[in-house]
């Protein structure tokens, strides 16, 4: 007689081997609904794109790629990327630097997604730990090409990663990522900094960057030893505009300069050997304006340039010049320099040149405006290097070769009917010269100003 039934008290528990059962044999009308439980299964689980969820359990695996929310920067901003995931990463203010999987298997798949079309401005940093990239053993990568979709797929120990990027499609990477020769990698020992911003020239072994209006300095790689993560500047402000009919002459912006002592170019007197020590960061750039130009009537007194800043370096708008209102002239009020004071036609009085270097830093970054007394007299406005003269010429400015080529900054407008300070001081121009932090004269506005970064860069 034929057995075709057996139940399990007619098994001993470990008796029956999966050798004991002929292939095919034991089909789904064998078997009793719900006699076998899961935890009697070899295989217990179930895995979709690297995600493990337990037979009979709860829960959601993505099959395809888990977009994640957007990452915007904030100056020091990581992602910890995980595999099957992508991300979409605004760069607009800072830098973002991603780690891939630390432990990754083969297919593991990370997508980038460039979500503000700044990359190129503010780069993506991938970090790829002690993971290849194309076979290439390296550590960082720039990914710095706007409007980037790049893939990143792993596939073992000796290829690592392999990329899949939308601005290069069918060719190395090296076109989404930023010039450093081949797959243009950031090494960990890379010893200079690297920097985007601003106009972009050399000089040498030295890069600058030249900002003539507001701006971000995004420092992409810090450098590393012998070559110090550290930066000269120097930081102009607006120029002070003067006063009108008989007046003092504006004062220019406050000057501020650093330089290494191993940097062979000329510097400023005023300069500094204390530079700035930078981190991969983006640095906001601020570029004072000039004063506005004084109303011609009652003859009214200039007024204060504007502040420029980086990092920890602000420049004080200039003073403004005294205006020639008969009834009541004025002194030059204060600022990075001082404005001249004024003392127009028939009036007995002295007036002093507003205070310089205010608020005071040392080196100073400027000098007081000029006396104004007299029949008529207005003094000048202060310069970086000179104060305004009484009853004459602005002060001069100060002269450096921080953008490659000897220049002059920051002079004073002249007094009424005098000459302006060497480095744009107005006079007979009205106007301070654009990017020089010039004061201004009789009444014209002044200069704007101006900020230049340098550093070692081979």
């Amino acid at each position: 007689m034929a057995i075709n039934k057996i139940t399990g008290k007619s098994i001993k528990d470990l008796d029956l081997s999966a050798d004991d059962l002929a292939p095919g044999t034991i089909t789904d009308a064998k078997i009793a609904t719900g006699t076998i439980a899961n935890d009697k299964l070899s295989n217990t689980s179930i895995t979709i794109n690297g995600t493990s969820i337990a037979l009979g359990a709860s829960g959601e695996i993505v099959a395809g790629t888990d977009w994640q929310a957007v990452t915007v920067a904030d100056g020091s901003t990581t992602v910890n990327a995980t595999a099957g995931a992508g991300y979409f990463l605004d760069t607009n203010t800072g830098v973002i630097e991603v780690f891939l999987p630390t432990s990754p298997a083969r297919g593991d798949t990370v997508v980038l997604v460039d979500y503000a079309g700044t990359f190129a401005t503010n780069n993506v940093i991938v970090n790829t730990g002690t993971t290849n990239l194309d076979s290439t053993t390296t550590r960082q990568y720039s990914l710095s090409t706007n409007d980037t979709i790049a893939e990143f797929v792993y596939v073992d120990a000796e290829k690592g990663w392999i990329t899949r990027i939308n601005s290069t499609a069918g060719t190395t990477p090296s076109g989404a990522f930023n010039s450093f020769g081949g797959y243009d990698t950031l090494p960990e020992n890379y010893p200079y900094i690297t920097a985007t911003g601003g106009t972009v020239t050399t000089s040498g072994d030295y890069t600058i960057h030249t900002f003539t209006g507001d701006g971000t300095f995004c420092v992409q790689f810090a450098g590393t030893s012998p070559a110090p993560s550290v930066v000269d500047y120097m930081v102009v402000a607006g120029g002070g505009s003067a006063g009108f009919y008989s007046s003092g002459g504006g004062g220019a912006g406050g000057f501020r300069e650093s330089k290494n002592p191993a940097d062979p170019r000329t510097a400023s007197p005023l300069a500094t050997p204390t530079g700035i020590t930078v981190s991969a960061y983006s640095y906001p750039i601020t570029v004072g304006a000039g004063a506005p130009p004084s109303s011609p009537w009652p003859y009214e007194p200039g007024s204060q340039g504007s502040n420029s800043v980086f990092s920890t370096i602000t420049s004080s708008g200039g003073g403004g010049g005294g205006g020639g209102n008969q009834a009541q002239p004025q002194p030059g009020l204060p600022g990075g320099s001082g404005g001249g004071g004024s003392s127009p036609n028939n009036h007995p009085g002295t007036f002093p040149g507003g205070t310089g270097n205010a608020p005071p830093v040392s080196p100073p970054q400027g000098n007081p405006g000029g006396v104004g007394s007299g029949s008529p007299g207005s003094g000048g406005g202060g310069g970086a290097t000179q104060s305004g003269t009484p009853n004459g010429p602005g002060g001069n400015g100060a002269t450096t070769e921080i953008s490659g080529t000897s220049t002059t900054y920051a002079g004073g407008g002249g007094g009424c009917g005098q000459t302006g300070g060497s480095g744009g001081g107005g006079g007979p121009s009205l106007t301070g010269t654009a990017n020089t932090g010039g004061g201004g004269f009789s009444g014209g506005a002044g200069g704007k100003g101006i900020v230049i970064i340098r550093y070692k860069s081979q």
